[in-house]
């Protein structure tokens, strides 16, 4: 397991900038370092998809330098508003920024995350405490938060998104949402979680994928209504391991769907669907392809929280398959740091 210790500097890939930029109207993640490159890469398949006179392409070129810029800035600029959201905004269940209780947690998930730091425990042993959504997949559902805690914690957020103050993108596929980090909620209630909780299941469960030497987190909630975000297009996450819990309101549709791993050539055959379960988490892995099926009615929050360990990630960046190339970033950066930690063994890990 991971140990604490001196606090470590974290970074990104520099690949963050130009790989994997998602083009929402054709449905595409791209690679992008320029015009010709771009033409070269994914010509016929943009022009499968409708990008078909040079208008389109210019248009896509324009979005995909515009998209480039906002990476390079948003280290900085997540800073810049996390301060400002430090100074300025008033909670209105300030509870929710107390240290994470057990309370707040489904008795269910307690026993699990007993289980799994107590003498002997296995992996045997904790599937008879979660429910096997797919065990070819390794996709698992637990109950994770009471009904209270998400009440509370989805008023403290639709608080939040009525404010004034400045928001960023979840991520660079959703556009509404909420950064936990910048409002203040990752040391109370993501890192406990993922410290005291997620750790002990995961290491049993995931043991090759760094399960048991999680050492940071990028924790964000995302909002799905008639008007804004209603899908999310396939992909896989920035992440060794994800948890994803379905916070609420009322809703139809948005069922989660999975495929194999993104390096299968046969990864979307006959994508398992798996419908959310207010307080009740998903668990996966970051490689597994996934998406979201359209809202029907109603609001869906989701709680998403991308389980990163470094002793994995430093010797192969998930995003661009390559030894990641280092660049200093602010707080979790991309989970990569720039020396092993000491207590791993690395071996054990592939």
């Amino acid at each position: 397991m991971a140990t604490a210790g001196a606090p470590r500097r974290f970074c990104r890939c520099a690949c963050f900038c130009y790989e994997n930029l998602y083009v929402a109207r054709y449905g595409l993640h791209v690679r992008f370092r320029g015009e010709e490159q771009l033409l070269r890469d994914y010509g016929p398949i943009l022009r499968s998809r409708g990008c078909v006179s040079p208008k389109d392409f210019q248009q896509l070129v324009g979005e995909l330098e515009q998209e480039v810029e906002r990476r390079q800035r948003l280290g900085q600029e997540s800073a810049a508003r996390k301060a400002l959201i430090s100074q300025s905004y008033h909670p209105v269940r300030p509870d929710v920024y107390n240290t994470l209780q057990d309370e707040a947690l489904a008795p269910e998930f307690l026993a699990a995350a007993e289980y799994s730091t107590s003498p002997g425990a296995d992996f045997e042993g904790l599937l008879q405490r979660l429910e096997t959504v797919s065990g070819e997949k390794r996709i698992y559902r637990v109950p994770v938060f009471t009904a209270a805690f998400c009440r509370a914690l989805l008023e403290e957020l639709e608080h939040f998104e009525q404010s004034d103050l400045p928001k960023g993108r979840p991520n660079t596929m959703n556009n509404y949402g909420v950064l936990l980090h910048e409002l203040g909620l990752d040391e109370p209630v993501v890192t406990p979680l993922r410290e005291r909780f997620l750790q002990p299941l995961t290491a049993l469960l995931y043991p090759d994928c760094g399960g048991g030497w999680l050492d940071s987190h990028r924790a964000f909630v995302v909002k799905y209504a008639p008007g804004q975000d209603r899908e999310l297009g396939c992909h896989y996450d920035n992440a060794e391991l994800t948890l994803n819990v379905a916070l609420g309101k009322a809703f139809t549709g948005g069922a989660l769907y999975f495929g194999g791993l993104f390096q299968a050539p046969t990864a979307l055959t006959r994508p398992l669907e798996v419908e959310h379960v207010v307080g009740q988490g998903i668990l996966h892995r970051g490689g597994q392809l996934h998406g979201a099926r359209p809202l029907g009615t109603g609001e869906r929050w989701n709680l998403v929280v991308w389980l990163r360990a470094s002793a994995v990630r430093n010797r192969l960046c998930p995003m661009c398959c390559r030894k990641p190339d280092l660049v200093d970033d602010e707080g979790f950066g991309d989970g990569f740091t720039r020396e092993e930690p000491t207590t791993v063994d690395v071996c054990a890990l592939t």
